[in-house]
């Protein structure tokens, strides 16, 4: 295609769709890969530089950054705060004081901040993007000014944006709160000052998550709980300062204290020396040292009491801040793998290692163990010298309840849990510390092994003596579960139904040991994609989609108290605390429904009553979701760029190191559940929502349709396949594989409009020759297409409850993007072939370097490049040499030409595939 069409964004949309038209008269036509080619043959002709395709790339990286921020503002409506402020007058309209103190006193959720690499946006994106669906001001000026430069993501980064985050949670929360005490004021004014509202609690884990990590020291996480005390006696002292300066004044002492701490635990404790100083400074008895807010608490309610309403109200707000936060930014969640807790226990249970920990054998002397144990002593020197991993934790936590914070309970996750093993050990160490009493131990339900023998596997620890001994102690029994390595094992519809299965029967368990007086605390953990149990379509769905009404009903009626909790993950999940405004509007959205409510007189919803239907569709979606997690096929189209598609999100890598064979046969599962379905996104497809669907329909479409459609459990999935659907392009999958086409690269220039890059051509031709991707895209595409086909036939059997009026023109932007990139590829590929030949070294070959390109790794590429061809000498200007020398002359010059022509413009392109990442992203809602 000829003339100035390409150059602009309306001219490739309009191109695009005269391109798809073609596909009726070639159903193999590739519309994506046909014009990735164009702008490739004008990107290689000189007619289009990387100026042009720059300014084109950051047009519609401004869209996505746009559609962004609209669709966190549809999501969380109403966004103005006196809406929302209506809102809660409307949602308080209990009539009785003991009703209204009991619902308002019962968080809606526990809401959790991870650390997970989810921060696809710079600092000032985020910003951008928040800014705009708080204002509604979506305009490019407001949207687009910030640089699309990526910041370097430090655990230290991630731990002051989920501070940040929860700080606006607070402010919100206590806005909330503010507004119950005026209105029980008002409609109860002799017994207001009593209540003690609690609408949402917070905790997170960025510091504390260990499960998988080796750069968080125990040093590390005393140093951030004491730092989040600090930052909390801050905020309580500025709070009570105009009301209570008396207070006030004590607690700035305590945080001039808990800063010092801080300070000290920030330094070098590598000596004895320099760690028994700060351990000994912290333990040690001082004035202004505060572990517990009970007595703070008691006196601002003792003030209030004989206050004004003004001053009573603020200062109850301040105590409820206090209760649910205690002496920090809210509670904290450590995390381990079972096989850490295993190995610890082991030196105790079995040091000669005959003994399988699976065994009743096991068991019976975990058992014994359990009731010999005696609480031992701890110190910071005792944790500085041990060597388990879990064993650490606990005694990282003993001192943090026994010098930072003696009230807020913490929790201990344990991944990877399916032996009542683990967990009896996990209370062994506890007890040997002396922190059971403080710590909630929750199994973590995601492999498909747990999902699959999880009910039986809580009865058996529900029936231990030691655990409801425990538990009731405690007040709850915990457990989590996973949806993101779930959804990657066995598909996101298939791990969301097991899980609930999975709810359901903790409920019968919990009823059956006859623990129905204490609750049961479900942490949902899922992301903030489609593909990771984040439901696009509303806040509602969003929040029933991991603990549904059905799952929250088999609690009520057994009468146990169910405490939800909820994550937002990275910063992704931290732009709904973004502002001010969409904490408060999110917040709000919660306690309107909170978590745990449900009608327990609703009838029995038709998807839970035919189960020989929806049974059999469960396994069958199942089924197909297995074989592609089996299949070499589809392992090796994912993992064809190995995570070259990405940018780096997080602190914690998603690259494990291999060498160039091994990344030929990287397995699915050695590629974490966020890159897994980040590089689904970016490849067009998201098959871990969508595969199977179709399939699991044939032979009984009409009747399976019938019940999708009259359940609303079976619409909120129908609504989570439409939106998946809605960005899916198999077309585009497809256009990857042609990359490696041998027969594309060699046809290229047969007509001889492109003999300027007929060697390079030639070059890959040959190079591609035994490349096995094409024919995997290929097959892989074949499937997908037979069952997108059976997808849409069920589709059309399902009305469409609200389609989105974008959706064309959401696919064209996607269609743009892709092929963009695909001609960005195409120049790096020929630019890689055209460097001249270079030496091998420390073991590399040109070959070796030129598959690192071909596999996306392509800063490692960069690096060899280089290393081969440097420009940066030592000067002969540098030497103060008295004898004259006429070398070098001018021929021995650097290789900038090099750099110029084949290096720079490879980082280039390569930059700007990584700016296309983001935003197809943003297309999709979020990072993986």
């Amino acid at each position: 295609m000829n003339g100035p069409e390409l150059h602009t964004i309306a001219g490739l949309d309009a191109r695009l769709q005269e391109l798809h038209k073609l596909t009726a008269q070639t159903p193999t036509y590739n519309p994506v890969f046909q014009l990735g080619l164009e702008l490739s043959r004008k990107l290689e002709s000189g007619e289009m530089g990387l100026d042009a395709v720059e300014s084109l790339v950051s047009e519609l990286e401004c869209e996505g950054l746009r559609v962004r921020a609209a669709r966190l503002d549809r999501l969380v409506h109403p966004m103005p705060p006196a809406d929302n402020d209506a809102r809660i007058d409307a949602a308080a309209d209990e009539d009785d004081f003991t009703a209204f103190a009991v619902r308002w006193q019962r968080p809606a959720a526990h809401v959790v901040f991870t650390a997970h690499p989810t921060f696809l946006l710079s600092a000032a994106q985020s910003e951008a993007v928040t800014h705009a669906a708080s204002s509604g001001d979506f305009a490019e000026a407001t949207v687009c000014a910030a640089s699309p430069a990526r910041d370097t993501i430090t655990l230290d980064y991630e731990h002051a944006a989920a501070m940040a985050a929860i700080a606006r949670g607070q402010k919100a929360r206590d806005r909330i709160n503010e507004r119950l005490f005026s209105i029980a004021a008002a409609r109860f004014p002799k017994r207001w000052k009593s209540l003690q509202p609690m609408p949402v609690r917070f905790a997170h884990w960025v510091g504390y998550d260990m499960d998988g990590r080796t750069d968080i020291s125990w040093s590390t996480s005393i140093r951030y709980r004491l730092e989040e005390k600090a930052m909390r006696l801050a905020g309580y002292a500025a709070a009570l300062k105009p009301i209570e300066p008396e207070i006030a004044a004590r607690l700035d002492r305590a945080h001039a204290h808990t800063a010092e701490m801080a300070a000290l635990f920030a330094g070098d404790l590598a000596a004895p020396e320099a760690l028994s100083a700060a351990a000994n400074a912290l333990t040690a008895a001082h004035p202004d040292k505060l572990t517990s807010l009970t007595g703070v608490i008691a006196e601002l309610e003792e003030e209030a009491r004989h206050g004004g309403p003004e001053v009573a109200r603020a200062l109850l707000v301040i105590a409820a801040a206090m209760r649910a936060d205690g002496l920090g930014m809210g509670w904290i969640h450590f995390r381990v793998n079972s096989s850490q807790l295993q190995n610890a226990i082991r030196r105790r249970i079995d040091p000669d290692g005959t003994l399988n920990l699976a065994s009743q054998a096991a068991l019976v002397r975990m058992r014994e163990l359990l009731a010999e144990v005696k609480p031992l002593r701890s110190n910071f020197a005792a944790l500085a010298i041990e060597n388990s991993t879990a064993v650490r934790q606990f005694l990282a936590m003993a001192q943090i309840l026994g010098h930072i914070d003696a009230d807020a309970p913490i929790r201990m996750l344990v991944a990877e849990c399916e032996e009542p093993t683990t967990i009896l050990a996990a209370l062994y160490f506890a007890r040997m510390f002396g922190i059971a009493d403080k710590v909630d131990v929750s199994p973590l339900f995601e492999t498909e092994s747990a999902l699959e023998h999880g009910g039986r596997f809580l009865e058996a620890v529900l029936a231990e003596p030691a655990y409801r001994e425990y538990a009731k102690r405690r007040g709850r029994v915990s457990i989590q579960t996973g949806f993101s390595d779930a959804g990657r094992f066995v598909g996101q519809i298939p791990a969301s139904l097991a899980i609930e299965r999975l709810q359901g029967r903790l409920s019968e368990a919990m009823v059956g040991a006859g623990l129905t007086d204490v609750s049961a605390l479900i942490f949902n953990t899922h992301g903030e994609s489609m593909g990771r149990g984040a439901h696009p379509s509303s806040l509602s769905d969003r929040f029933a989609w991991p603990l549904s009404p059905w799952a929250r009903r088999r609690f009520l009626r057994a009468g146990i108290r169910l405490e939800p909790e909820v994550s937002f993950q990275g910063g992704d999940g931290y732009l709904w605390f973004g502002s001010d405004e969409l904490a408060l509007a999110t917040i709000t959205r919660m306690v309107e429904e909170p978590l745990w409510s449900a009608d327990v007189n609703a009838p029995t919803d038709l998807f839970y009553r035919r189960t020989d239907l929806s049974l059999d569709y469960y396994r069958a979606i199942r089924g197909v979701q297995h074989a592609h997690l089996e299949s070499r096929t589809y392992s090796r189209a994912i993992t064809a760029f190995g995570l070259g598609l990405l940018n780096d999100t997080g602190s914690r890598k998603s690259r494990r190191q291999s060498d160039i064979a091994a990344d030929r046969t990287m397995s699915l599962r050695q590629i974490r559940a966020i890159p897994h379905n980040a590089i689904l996104q970016q490849l067009g497809y998201p098959v871990n929502v969508i595969a199977g669907v179709g399939t699991a329909a044939d032979g009984n479409r009409e009747e399976l349709a019938h019940m999708l459609r009259e359940s609303a459990r079976g619409r909120q999935i129908i609504r989570l396949v439409r939106a998946a659907n809605a960005v899916a392009s198999i077309k585009t999958m497809a256009a990857f594989g042609e990359l490696f086409n041998s027969a594309y690269w060699a046809s290229r220039p047969y007509r001889g409009d492109e003999q300027h890059i007929s060697d390079a051509c030639q070059k890959l031709a040959e190079y591609l020759t035994g490349d096995d991707r094409t024919g995997v895209f290929r097959r892989l595409v074949s499937r997908l297409r037979i069952d997108a086909l059976k997808l849409h036939q069920l589709l059309d059997l399902i009305p469409d409850e609200s389609p989105p009026a974008d959706r064309e023109h959401t696919r064209r932007s996607m269609g743009v993007l892709q092929a963009l990139r695909l001609a960005l590829y195409q120049h790096m590929f020929l630019r890689t072939v055209m460097v001249p030949s270079f030496s091998r070294a420390n073991d590399i070959s040109r070959e070796d370097v030129l598959e690192m390109f071909f596999s996306l790794r392509v800063d490692d590429g960069l690096a060899q490049l280089r290393r081969a061809f440097p420009v940066h000498f030592p000067s002969i200007d540098d030497f103060s040499v008295d004898e004259p020398s006429d070398y070098p002359d001018s021929h021995a010059t650097g290789y900038g030409r090099i750099h110029a022509d084949f290096i720079d413009p490879i980082a280039r392109s390569n930059a700007l595939c990584l700016r296309i990442t983001t935003a197809i992203a943003n297309e999709f809602g979020a990072h993986g």
